[in-house]
């Protein structure tokens, strides 16, 4: 299908009414009594610009109706983090499919591509509005998601641009490749980092139970495995440092970490660069007693735990703790969580056709919720002293120019090889078409705690490795006999490089793939024991 002014439009208000607009005659501005919808053509793109002049703006629909192959599979991105939950899928009309959509025909583990048809629908990265995408045999629809939390946007006339469309084909080529290419032409000027970013990461073994004292003991583990790297790795604090888990406030350590500002300066005289984890919108998590004080407007309408995001005193409060971890205390590397549940109340898997729930709305009533996070990201990027930022829990297709890496998946563990199989392979035969794209793509840590075998994590250890995607391990000390460590030296110095390509050949038949290219050469990874797949063991 080649990009062309759709057929039927439609404006949705607040009070559930709506102009809609057949459009036969492929007009390129539809108004109506309450709002009007411009439609751009040009350079093989389409930007969408709507308003609504006294009523609020909840979505925009367009469609392009055009009979599509059937004999085609389809996948789609997600909003934020994958769950172990990307997959082809036969039609389904039903399906909503965040950010792009590709249809393609075949088989990739059929290295003959002569035939090959996939076909690409997405919006470019950076979008005002939260987009996904239906398909089905007579043609697509695309929902551009333009509320205010979860009710509609006061435009008031304000002509807002909602996303830049895109239709590619591509034939004679993989769908993964395919893909890859349609990802570079969403996002043509990705944010990356000027150097490969690879280390150590402390969650998936203390899991918030660390102290400055280990911190330094991982970093000289850390700098014996990295001693001939081409580039210095990075130390992650993750989530345990401050005085309370989880939650504010972040100007200060815990006990156990007395001094941030030291603990920086000695994790970067031993070589390594630091990293720390933060949350910043969160206050008093789970019902808690709030831990800052702040006024309650800045507090979101839905949840008076969560700081709301479009209030210009929590943008500055942002900057602030921004500035104090990186500035004032000389941290490299921020790790940003939680902020997409923070905001809206739902992880991914559970946003389908709605990001949040109706009948709340931001402090900034004017701004859609796109507008917003991003604005937000925008915040964290301009007060960053150039430090890295990856975002977790973050909206991949909204933070692609604001976060140099991303975490593209839910988390794995250092405990459970069924949650890593799960999360940590699905991520990164899914997402990783978007590394070096979007931004760098972190399909997440490889747990080492004694608790897995080192069979099985050494193949998701190489997988990462030879991915040419950031690669963050979290070892405990005294676990790996000099062997093992032998093995995972060899790890941080094919990650210090990300010069290697690794592409899925049967991620169109499974959601767990096990069969590679791996720079042109056929390998295969084992994921599973004699015992199978043991999800279920962790309730017996």
């Amino acid at each position: 299908m080649k990009i062309r002014i759709p057929d039927y439009a439609a404006i949705y208000y607040s009070d559930k009414s709506k102009n809609e607009f057949l459009n036969d005659a492929k007009n390129t501005l539809l108004e109506g009594t309450d709002g009007k919808i411009i439609l751009e053509l040009e350079n093989d793109s389409l930007k969408v610009i709507a308003t609504a002049y006294e009523k609020g703006a909840k979505y925009v629909q367009l469609r392009w109706n055009e009979k599509t192959r059937k004999d085609v599979k389809i996948l789609g991105d997600a909003y934020e983090r994958g769950y172990g939950d990307l997959q082809w899928q036969s039609i389904r009309p039903e399906r909503c499919m965040p950010w792009y959509i590709a249809a393609s025909n075949g088989s990739d583990s059929n290295f003959d591509y002569s035939g090959r048809f996939t076909e690409c629908f997405g919006v470019k990265v950076c979008p005002n509005a939260m987009c996904f995408w239906q398909y089905d045999t007579e043609g697509v629809t695309l929902w551009l998601d333009i509320r205010n939390g979860g009710n509609g946007t006061e435009l008031c006339g304000r002509m807002l641009e909602c996303a830049t469309v895109l239709f590619k084909e591509y034939k004679s080529i993989s769908a993964y490749r395919a893909l890859q290419k349609f990802c570079s032409e969403m996002s043509p000027e990705p944010y990356l980092p000027n150097h490969k970013v690879y280390g150590s990461n402390n969650w998936y073994y203390a899991y918030g139970k660390s102290s400055h004292d280990e911190i330094i003991s991982d970093t000289r583990l850390l700098m014996k495995m990295c001693k001939d790297c081409e580039n210095a790795p990075y130390m992650v604090i993750d989530d345990g440092w401050q005085p309370n888990p989880t939650d504010a406030p972040w100007d200060i350590g815990n006990e156990r970490f007395p001094d941030m500002k030291a603990l920086a300066d000695t994790m970067r005289s031993l070589g390594a660069r630091p990293g720390i984890w933060v949350r910043y919108l969160i206050n008093g998590k789970d019902g808690s007693a709030r831990k800052i004080e702040v006024p309650e407007c800045w507090y979101l309408s839905r949840n008076d735990k969560t700081l709301d995001p479009s209030h210009p005193e929590v943008l500055e409060y942002v900057k602030n703790i921004t500035e104090i971890l990186t500035k004032k205390w000389g941290y490299e590397l921020i790790k940003h969580d939680f902020s997409t549940f923070d905001i809206f109340g739902k992880w991914g898997f559970e946003m389908n056709d709605k990001i949040t729930d109706n009948g709340w709305s931001f402090y900034d009533k004017t701004k859609t919720s796109a507008e917003i996070v991003k604005n937000f990201y925008k915040v964290i990027k301009e007060n960053s002293s150039g430090a890295v930022i990856i975002g977790c829990n973050c909206i991949g297709h909204l933070c692609a120019t604001y976060h140099q890496l991303n975490r593209t998946g839910d988390d794995t563990s250092g405990f459970e090889w069924s949650r890593t199989s799960k999360m940590g392979v699905n991520t990164l035969a899914f997402r990783n078409c978007q590394n070096g794209s979007f931004f760098m793509s972190d399909a997440d840590c490889v747990g080492i705690t004694g608790a897995i075998s080192w069979e099985q994590n050494r193949e998701w250890l190489m997988a990462l490795a030879q991915s040419g995607s950031p690669l963050f391990v979290s070892c405990k000390p005294g676990v790996l006999s000099e062997a093992e460590l032998i093995e995972l030296k060899r790890a941080y110095e094919i990650a210090s490089k990300q010069a290697d390509d690794l592409v899925p050949v049967d991620w169109m038949e499974t959601t767990t793939p096990d069969t590679y290219l791996l720079n042109g050469k056929a390998v295969k990874f084992k994921w599973y024991t004699k015992r199978g797949n043991e999800i279920f063991l962790q309730s017996l």
